[in-house]
């Protein structure tokens, strides 16, 4: 027996193509996939950290140069603060993490095309006060002052 069933004819409803991803996010996404990859590969644990750190610095260097001055200063910042948190990309960011899970991360304004750059934590940070708490700060630039508080937060963070 025939089945002389027709499919069923597109709606509006199921024609509409979803918003999804933007582009840079799709490309993070990809940064990432290539980071485990090339993390996977890696031979010796201090060949590995020297590597990633390569790979932070270089990261770093492709910035717009507002970006860059403040992910430099970060870095040294974390390495000086919390010399325990190991540097990594971390969806193609500059990340700090603590045995192999991110603790914070540098994200550039021009990534996103925000207006602002972005240091943030993650769960894994030891930020817990109270009931409500920051995990992400806006940047647009550095004075003496801000360094000597994110310093106390990534040593926080980082304990």
């Amino acid at each position: 027996m025939n089945d002389t069933r027709k499919p069923a004819q597109r709606t509006a409803a199921t024609a509409r193509t979803s918003q999804g991803f933007t582009d840079s996010e799709r490309g993070a996404m990809k940064e990432r996939a290539q980071e485990l990859r090339a993390s996977a590969r890696r031979g010796s644990r201090a060949a590995k950290a020297a590597e990633e750190e390569a790979a932070v610095l270089a990261k770093i260097a492709e910035m717009t140069d507002s970006d860059r001055g403040m992910a430099e200063r970060l870095h040294a910042i974390v390495k000086a603060g919390a010399p325990g948190l190991a540097p990594k990309l971390w969806y193609g960011m500059p990340s700090y993490a603590k045995d192999g899970k991110v603790v914070c991360f540098f994200q550039s304004a021009q990534k996103f095309g925000t207006r602002y750059a972005t240091l943030g934590f993650s769960d894994r940070a030891n930020l817990d006060v109270g009931a409500v708490w920051a995990t992400s700060y806006a940047l647009t630039g550095l004075s003496a002052e801000d360094e000597v508080r994110i310093g106390a937060l990534v040593k926080q963070a980082a304990s």
